[in-house]
């Protein structure tokens, strides 16, 4: 929903795996690298309409399973959220 708000209908998301964890990227705009290091506070937003709840509540899951999110710029531009430190089912086969 959040990737649909900021890039519109046409917005694909992508979700893959990397080691030691998953990434979730999408194809709109991306987050400038001058909002990256800000996007996970709490009220943090850059829509008029925006509570900047929603990053702050993914930071909270993270913190709450002793994960690590970073977030870069996607393969073709968007925003890419990757995340490590996940203890995945196949990991544990």
């Amino acid at each position: 929903r959040n990737a649909r708000e900021h890039a519109g209908d046409d917005v694909t998301v992508q979700l893959g795996t990397i080691d030691g964890g998953f990434y979730l990227e999408d194809d709109g705009p991306g987050i400038p690298p001058s909002d990256r290091d800000g996007v996970f506070d709490s009220g943090f937003t850059t829509s008029e309409d925006g509570t900047g709840f929603g990053l702050a509540i993914v930071r909270q899951i993270v913190d709450a399973h002793n994960w690590q999110v970073d977030v870069a710029a996607g393969t073709d531009g968007g925003a890419r959220f990757e995340f490590r430190g996940v203890d995945r089912v196949s990991d544990r086969e």
